[in-house]
């Protein structure tokens, strides 16, 4: 039995600089484990050393993804093995591609039982990663969870909602996302580091996967319209408070 973890690895939206045509400048902006997936990470390590089961990392990316560094970068955080697809031809892919090629990667571990994600990436933050690798699977998808406890025939998940958090059984397999505080990741040491690089992980390419049929076409791209500011000054805080009201933000 294994325990997986999606991740992405890619550069960091914050350093990119969108062009006056709405083209966007990635030339200097690191490449990274995505943002929130050390919490996922790290909530997989925690059930995997649970079970006492292997913790098996999963991504799909450009030729980046499968460098020394990246690969050091994510098995440092606790991963036994990994499996990546690294190809620069991905970068063509819709999420539907990428969804259906992580579910392979999934069904190639062989005995999964819990596919483990973060609430959204950070280039993108669609959130919509973990339900479409789940419909691949055939797996249930539970989101917003903040802890994950297993069972003899499952696990415990506990679900963030509206006003609180619910208590869920699950038996058998299922894709959890993870929210983005649901627990401290550990930071990695030296040592963890240096095992990192000692770590088996299979690359695939392209052409060793069958990424789904469905393609994304760009049609054109434009900058944001600017959005004018109102300006409004209020004496008090509950003028304040009843102007954020009166607008929807509270």
């Amino acid at each position: 039995m294994s325990i997986v973890v999606a991740y992405k690895y890619v550069p960091n939206p914050q350093d990119a600089k969108v062009l006056a045509d709405g083209t966007i400048d990635w030339s200097r902006a690191k490449a990274a484990v995505s943002e929130s997936d050390p919490v996922a990470m790290e909530m997989g390590s925690r059930v995997a050393k649970a079970q006492g089961v292997q913790l098996v990392g999963i991504s799909v990316g450009n030729s980046q993804v499968g460098s020394a560094m990246a690969r050091k970068n994510a098995m440092s955080r606790g991963f036994d093995r990994g499996i990546i697809v690294s190809d620069d031809a991905v970068a063509s892919w819709s999420s539907t591609q990428v969804a259906s090629v992580l579910a392979q990667l999934v069904t190639k571990v062989g005995d999964a039982t819990l596919v483990l994600t973060a609430d959204s990436s950070v280039d993108e933050a669609a959130g919509m990663m973990p339900a479409l690798i789940a419909g691949h699977l055939g797996w249930p998808a539970i989101l917003d969870v903040t802890d994950v406890e297993p069972t003899e025939g499952g696990y415990v998940l506990t679900q963030q909602i509206k006003g609180g958090t619910r208590t869920l059984n699950v038996t058998g397999s299922v894709v959890v996302a993870t929210t983005s505080d649901a627990t401290s990741p550990a930071v990695p040491s030296m040592k963890d580091i240096l095992a990192a690089g000692k770590k088996p992980v299979e690359v695939l390419s392209v052409a060793e996967v069958e990424p789904g049929p469905v393609s994304l076409h760009v049609v054109g791209r434009e900058r944001p319209a600017k959005r004018e500011r109102k300006g409004k000054m209020f004496g008090t805080a509950a003028e304040l408070v009843a102007a954020l009201r009166e607008d929807g933000v509270l």
